[in-house]
């Protein structure tokens, strides 16, 4: 997944803090994270899932690929392309559309559509009279490029400090994945992210 699975329960968690009281109602706010989460988690392991299919359909064509010269990489781009097409599928990556966040601002956007669909139908929660579905969509949007952002800039730091070791740790290894953790964990908190809030 595109996001550690605890930064999507701390996402959730702040997404429902930051409506609540101004443009939501809810008694049981546990509750509505929860929905939050499971909605946020569903679509970005939607795109894994489409990741896994391209693997799977790609191995059993390998021999055909290695007989005619065909890069695996591009072959992935070009059926995972196709599929998204077909599927009409928003793309959840940010860097392959050219936004700075991990998550781009189209699917944001998808994501803000169906939690406010999901929250109309909730039974935990009920938007202030006052505000407009697009009103509240809007201040979900919000609140997700706030804490993004946030994130991006932690994860950018956390890197940082991973290559400035003295010592070459070639990206993808499993040093450079213990270390990104530890860094990413210790930026999070600098910028006043606390998993446990």
């Amino acid at each position: 997944m595109l996001l550690p699975r605890e930064f999507v329960s701390y996402l959730s968690r702040q997404i429902v803090r930051r409506l609540t009281p101004g443009t939501i109602e809810t008694p049981a706010p546990d509750r509505v994270a929860e929905l939050v989460d499971q909605i946020v988690s569903d679509e970005l392991a939607a795109e894994d899932k489409l990741n896994d299919e391209v693997r799977d359909l790609l191995d059993q064509y390998s021999e055909y690929m290695r007989r005619e010269g065909v890069s695996y990489q591009d072959m992935f781009r070009k059926i995972k392309n196709t599929l998204v097409q077909q599927r009409k599928i928003v793309r959840a990556s940010g860097r392959d559309t050219g936004d700075n966040m991990k998550l781009s601002r189209d699917k944001i956007t998808d994501i803000s559509h169906k939690l406010i669909a999901a929250m109309r139908k909730s039974r935990d929660m009920r938007l202030k009279r006052d505000k407009s579905e697009n009103e509240a969509r809007l201040e979900v949007v919000k609140a997700f490029t706030d804490i993004l952002q946030i994130e991006e800039r932690a994860d950018r730091a956390a890197r940082e400090k991973v290559r400035s070791i003295k010592r070459d740790v070639p990206e993808g290894s499993e040093e450079w994945d213990i270390l990104h953790r530890r860094y990413y964990s210790e930026e999070l908190k600098r910028f006043g992210i606390d998993f446990a809030k």
